[in-house]
This record gives C-alpha cells, structure tokens and sequence, in this order.
C-alpha cells in the first residue's frame, strides 16, 4: 500500500526567496508523525504547501495517490486534509461555536460532530457563546483543533500546538491525541519540543535550512543525532528536551 501523504524532490517559494529545497516525506495511513527544527527551518511553510496556502508543483504532493500540489486551500480540505494554523488564527468576530462551524463547511461525512468535540474539551461546551477571542490562549488551542476536526479529515496537521502555552496547558493538549487518533486519524504535527515530539510520533523529520536533515523512528533517534541534525553542531548545545 502506498503512502497516505508523499512529497517528491517538494520546493516553495516566497516571491523569489526559496523556502523549501527538494524535501522528500512519507506518511502512512494511522501514523502520527512529527517534524522539528529550528525558527525558520521552513517547517510552517511545509504544512502551508501541503494545504495550498504556498503554491507548488502538481506532482510535488501526492494525496491518497493523488497529485495536490497548487489546489486551492479549499479543494484540498475536501479531499481530507485540516489545517490548525500556527498562531490558532481563530475568527474573532465569531463565538467558540461559530468558529467550530466554520470548519463544516466542506461537509464532509464523519465521525466529528459538535456533540463529540463538546465531550473531547467540555470547557468548550461551557464558553460556547463567548467570544472565541477572548479565551485563554489554551482554550483558543482547543477551538482551532476542533474547527480543524470538524471537517472530518483524514490527514490532521497541527502546526506548533504548544507554542505559547504552559506546561500545564501543553499536556491537556497532548493527551486529547488518543483520542483524536483513536479512528485511525493520520498526524502529522510540528513540535518545537523535542522531548514532546518523540514522545508522542511514530517517526521524526527534522527540517534545517529548508532540507531534511534528519529522518528517522522517534525511539531509535539519539539526542546527538538530533542535535546534528538540528543545528549542525554537537551535543553540548543541544534543542530544548
């Protein structure tokens, strides 16, 4: 069986400044995967190409078998794939309810319904009317998680779910994953914790300078071997784990 999600030899563009230098990736269906790397590793840009947010080659993405590359943002969520955007990007004119909403507009049939994502974060249930600006940064996390559910995907991209958060916040937020993944949802989440990272995927990518710098099963991979990898360099100045 091929894989859920490939890029092939993937490059991205902003204007004529290069973002992304020939990354190839593969995810099965049902793995969660994490991808590191430091601030400007071209990590976001990744996930922004393979939801047509950065255009790029037809065949530079395979979905499903599919070539995706340069559909539109709103064709690709159609055919299965969610986004929650660095930075939430939550609709602040709108309630937590009105956000969740939002992310139905494909229609897409599913398991994910307002009912389940309520039981999934019941706090959510209690500010449902609020504006969804006006929650705390981890519940705003919550509402962008499940605007992204409720399209019902089949490939869920989570980029930088802990960014800002406290720790306290960070592991409500990771332990919803089961959870999330228990239908045989595919992750794919990008992780500025290392320690997170391997503790929660099957395999890591780690990105440096727009290229794969390092690929591999998350238990097998040594802090030395990720911090080559991450920063070009030794051990001793290691990413945060």
């Amino acid at each position: 069986m091929g894989a859920l999600l490939a890029t092939i030899g993937l490059t991205a563009f902003y204007g004529d400044a290069q973002a992304l230098f020939g990354i190839d990736f593969e995810l099965g269906a049902g793995e969660m995967v994490a991808v590191i790397g430091a601030n400007g590793a071209g990590k976001s840009t990744f996930m922004k190409a393979v939801t047509g947010l950065v255009k790029t080659a037809p065949h530079g993405i395979r979905f499903a078998g599919e070539p995706i590359g340069g559909l539109p943002p709103g064709e690709i969520v159609k055919r299965g794939i969610a986004l929650v955007p660095e930075g939430r990007r939550l609709f602040p004119s709108l309630s937590v309810e009105e956000n969740l909403l939002m992310g139905g507009f494909s229609k897409r049939a599913g398991p994910w319904t307002m009912e389940r994502l309520f039981k999934l974060f019941p706090i959510l249930a209690q500010k449902r009317d609020q504006p969804a600006t006006s929650l705390s940064g981890g519940q705003q996390q919550m509402v962008a998680i499940g605007r992204a559910l409720m399209s019902n995907p089949t490939l869920l991209l989570c980029d930088e779910l802990s960014l800002g958060l406290a720790p306290i916040v960070i592991k409500e937020i990771y332990d919803a994953l089961p959870a999330i993944c228990a239908e045989g949802m595919t992750v794919v989440i990008v992780e500025q914790d290392v320690a997170m990272a391997q503790q929660v995927s099957q395999r890591i990518y780690c990105f440096q300078e727009g290229r794969v710098s390092l690929h591999g099963r998350s238990s097998e991979l040594t802090r030395e071997q990720i911090s080559q990898a991450y920063f070009g360099i030794g051990s001793e100045e290691a990413p945060h784990a």
